[in-house]
């Protein structure tokens, strides 16, 4: 039932004023872009495509925002995949494992404008050697403050490490009537066991010098980890953290209330449109500094030679200055073109937002989560032992150990 919605809704109808011997090729994209306003700036520069290539139509399609995943992956199996696809490149693994990408390590090697490509966003997008997919869109993770609240409380630096992010946190813990319940707390963290929560604390473990995989296999106990999971217990030990609602860590409304000082988010957050006072500081060190990407990404999926041709060009146009100058101004995300960035149009937008330089800064240290098919398992047991840590069930080094344990239950070989 679902395929057949999509076909309803995908399959296109050639009619008369059709290019003669059908010289029109039609493509359908897939995308799950929000809110609407940033869907709209898509739709807007897909239609400036078709206008320049008569004979290239693209149709973007918005897959929704109820589980649009299990809709993709019924029509990849039941061979009704769009022509190209936007989703996180978390998923390359299993789409790899179903051969419904093509690799585009070729016609990325011998495209024009390769070199002006942020050349650090391209390691998410390797798996095995091969590229599987191209970044349209690119931000990182930050850390949102109040400065009222600091000029309240008297701190006046942002820290720089992780200790100081900890007593800078104790500062901005307010107690005002003195019943143990801060009606200000320092700093949010997100509760729950998905993607969201492990997307925020990877700058922390990235910071620590940690990683989750040793050669293709789980490995959540070594002690980057553990020091980067122990950061945030002692936060919440320290009564400096509060917890987000289960699952909504994203959410702002403790932060424009003013019950939090501090947010873990990227540019994209609607603290930005509000009308709280707020800047930005790059998330703190410890061995390193780090922080993790948000890469939106395009897949080329396998359909016919014909189409991929096509489809090929539509993504030389995603990775162009005009469609990155274009999106990032109109969505707040950061260009992933070089000549784009340094462009005289994206210099006056950053001069009116000049807390984006936070994120643009940050690029170079920015890393990023595994795309293997086990990921999405390796992400939910490490979702699992955070949220476990946070509500004070276990340790954060028992949490990661439990978790280990169940992963290599899973794959006792050490294979994927």
């Amino acid at each position: 039932m679902v395929i057949g919605l999509f076909c309803i809704s995908g399959c296109q109808i050639q009619t008369n004023k059709d290019y003669q011997n059908n010289q029109v090729v039609y493509l359908n994209l897939w995308q799950g872009i929000n809110p609407p306003k940033n869907r709209d700036v898509f739709n807007k520069l897909v239609d400036k495509f078709n206008q320049s290539h008569p004979d290239i139509q693209v149709k973007s399609i918005f897959s929704g925002a109820n589980n649009p995943l299990a809709k993709i992956l019924t029509a990849v199996v039941g061979n009704s995949a769009p022509d190209m696809l936007i989703f996180y490149p978390q998923l390359t693994g299993q789409f790899v494992q179903l051969e419904a990408i093509k690799p585009l390590d070729d016609w990325f090697n011998q495209l024009p404008i390769r070199s002006d490509v942020i050349s650090t966003l391209l390691p998410e997008l390797k798996l095995d050697g091969h590229l599987w997919s191209i970044p349209y869109s690119t931000a990182n993770l930050g850390i949102f403050y109040r400065p009222d609240l600091f000029q309240a409380a008297g701190v006046t630096e942002t820290p720089k490490t992780w200790d100081e992010l900890r007593a800078v946190a104790k500062k901005l813990t307010i107690d005002k009537n003195g019943d143990k319940r801060p009606e200000q707390y320092g700093i949010l963290l997100p509760l729950g066991k998905q993607e969201w929560t492990v997307f925020c604390w990877f700058p922390f473990l990235l910071g620590a010098g940690g990683d989750i995989l040793d050669d293709n296999y789980p490995n959540l106990t070594n002690s980057g980890a553990i020091t980067a999971l122990k950061f945030w217990e002692n936060l919440i030990k320290d009564g400096t953290a509060t917890l987000s609602p289960p699952e909504r860590g994203y959410e702002e409304d403790a932060f424009i209330s003013g019950r939090i000082a501090m947010q873990i988010t990227g540019p994209w957050t609607y603290i930005t449109t509000s009308p709280v006072k707020y800047d930005v500081f790059p998330i703190p060190a410890n061995i390193n500094r780090a922080t993790t990407t948000g890469t939106g990404n395009l897949f080329l999926m396998k359909t016919t030679p014909e189409k991929e041709k096509a489809a090929l060009k539509f993504f030389e146009f995603v990775l162009s200055e005009q469609f990155q100058t274009e999106w990032a101004i109109g969505t707040g995300f950061l260009p992933v073109n070089i000549k784009s960035a340094q462009s005289q149009e994206y210099q006056e937008y950053v001069k009116s937002k000049p807390w984006l330089k936070v994120f643009l800064d940050q690029i170079s240290v920015a890393g990023s989560r595994p795309i293997l098919a086990g990921y999405s398992r390796i992400s939910d047991n490490l979702g699992r032992a955070i949220e476990e840590t946070l509500l004070g069930k276990s340790s954060a080094e028992v949490a990661l150990q439990a978790a280990q344990k169940r992963l290599e239950l899973i794959w006792p070989d050490r294979n994927f």
